[in-house]
């Protein structure tokens, strides 16, 4: 007996969502392959394939598996909830496999590329550009092939669910549209709409956007076509032209403060600053102060200064003490001075020392007297409030980003020597001007060092914030005059003599840190600057 199996040559076209179902074959057992073909047209214009019937064993079928997995958004920094979209590298019908960029996102702190973790197709984006994405929701659905040869997404991180039923899980073919503005499209500008993919920092797209233009249509000067904030401020000039009826443009003049910060010094300043100015070298204080004024604009905050409000709205129900002293660093700049004349002959990786790694070692060798300043505050509902006490003196160094404010921090500085500081400082301060300061620089934070002395400002009041118990602000370095006690003929004569002063200004949790271990720690830090000798014989 035999087995016929009949195939038609004309057959109907198959949909792809139809094709997905039909079935397969997962296991066939043969003892014998004897195939008979037929006389073509036998059977009124079909194809006949005979096979014998001893060759069909236990022939089974089963329905190919798709998936719609909606792929969630991770916690990508420690207490962060939410983050903005800056742009998606994919659409809906988009293949894409593991590691294939997404999107970029940007937290309060940094800006993220989110990638695949499955191989398919994307089926729809949950977020427009700009939109703000909570973590643990979806921000995109993929559609997978063989979801049980794809590790499923760890419930802890994202959530992820799988769909068993195709039809129903499939978007509307209908797409949302994309959201433009009006005025955005430029008018008589000889550059053409680039690609999809925009590169862009936060900043120069919160410029883009508060000035209504499309970054779609600007060209990029920088690195691999990344677009800087004076391409789009010189965008905005080439569009003058266009400009609506009754608005006008007003070129603002800055400060000249601005200026005296790019003036050489008498003494290089200590501070860490991935970027000096958000305006560039190069470009004059008129055309990049171009603002267009019309009617007042309800604007919202940007990632950072969401961060900011929330947690300095949090800071408020933390009574602060607050210590400020004077450093005088005459010897510390003669040390390092002959630091830096060391490095320059050895062409190492780090050729020049600056005051940061000075700074950041004493802090720690002070906290190795005084953890209760490394340490945090447990406050549980219902619980009594407990101290936790950190090992790890993650010390935090605020630095200045095209992005805006952030505070990376250097792991473990008890283990680490002024030249594995120094080279780590720098790694950040490149990070930090390419934007690529990662969520993990940014979580762990136990002590925080503020520089903000580099821009200006003597006596400073730096903030908390609920993870720490203590901060620190540097203000700027000033030569001024001081009195010294010298011995001439044997009588003490005192004389006023030029000192380079510091002013030191720290905060405390007062409901856990009491003034005098406040006003003790601030002393040892003052005595290990003044004295670098002493510094350098506790570090180990």
């Amino acid at each position: 007996m035999f087995a016929i199996l009949t195939v038609a040559k004309r057959a109907a076209p198959i949909a792809a969502s139809s094709v997905r179902a039909l079935t397969r074959v997962s296991a066939v057992r043969t003892y014998s392959s004897r195939i008979l073909p037929t006389a073509a047209g036998a059977s009124g214009g079909h194809s006949k394939l005979t096979v014998s019937s001893d060759t069909c064993r236990e022939l089974q079928t089963s329905a190919t598996l798709h998936s719609i997995i909606p792929y969630k958004l991770a916690d990508i920094g420690e207490g962060i909830t939410e983050c903005e979209i800056i742009q998606w590298y994919v659409k809906p019908g988009d293949k894409v496999s593991q590691f294939d960029k997404i999107c970029e996102v940007a937290s309060d702190k940094a800006t993220v590329e989110i990638t695949s973790r499955y191989d398919g197709v994307i089926r729809k984006l949950h977020y427009q550009d700009n939109d703000i994405a909570l973590v643990g929701k979806p921000i995109v659905d993929i559609e997978i092939d063989n979801p049980d040869t794809q590790s499923a997404e760890p419930a802890a991180d994202s959530g992820a669910e799988l769909t068993s039923n195709p039809a129903q899980s499939l978007p509307s073919n209908d797409t949302e549209p994309t959201v433009e503005l009006a005025d955005s499209v430029p008018k008589n500008f000889a550059v053409d709409r680039t690609s999809d993919v925009v590169y862009a920092t936060p900043a120069v797209r919160r410029v883009a956007r508060e000035n209504n233009v499309d970054l779609h249509y600007v060209a990029g000067s920088g690195k691999g076509g990344r677009i800087l904030k004076e391409d789009v401020l010189r965008f905005i000039e080439l569009q003058k032209s266009s400009t609506a009826p009754g608005v006008t443009v007003v070129l603002q003049k800055s400060s000249t403060a601005v200026d005296k910060i790019r003036e050489p010094n008498t003494v290089d300043q200590p501070f860490v600053q991935a970027n000096a100015s958000s305006t560039a070298p190069g470009i004059s204080l008129s055309s990049a102060s171009a603002v267009i004024t019309g009617e007042d604009q309800l604007v919202s905050l940007s990632p950072i200064q969401r961060a900011m409000f929330k947690s300095m709205t949090d800071s408020l129900g933390i009574p602060h003490f607050r210590f400020k002293d004077e450093i005088e660093l005459d010897a510390l700049i003669q040390a390092r001075q002959r630091i830096n004349k060391y490095l320059a002959e050895q062409n190492g990786e780090v050729t020049k020392m600056t005051y940061m790694p000075f700074f950041v070692k004493a802090a720690s060798l002070a906290l190795t007297k005084y953890p209760i300043l490394n340490a945090r505050v447990v406050a549980e509902a219902g619980a009594p409030p407990k101290l936790q006490f950190r090992a790890s003196h993650n010390i935090g160094v605020a630095m200045d980003t095209p992005g805006g404010l952030i505070v990376p921090n250097i792991k473990n500085v008890q283990t680490k020597s002024l030249m594995d500081i120094a080279a780590e400082l720098g790694a950040l301060a490149q990070r930090g001007r390419s934007g690529a300061i990662g969520s993990a620089d940014l979580r762990g934070g136990t002590f925080t060092l503020s520089n903000v002395g580099m821009i200006g400002g003597t006596y400073l009041s730096p903030v908390l914030v609920d993870s720490e118990v203590c901060i620190g602000a540097i203000g700027k370095v000033q030569r001024l005059p001081r009195f010294e006690t010298v011995e001439i003929d044997s009588r003490p004569v005192e004389r006023v003599v030029p000192r380079h002063i510091l002013v030191t200004s720290w905060s405390a949790d007062h409901r856990v840190v009491d003034g005098a271990t406040m006003a003790r720690f601030a002393v040892l830090y003052k005595k290990l600057l003044e004295h670098p000798e002493i510094m350098l014989a506790n570090m180990k």
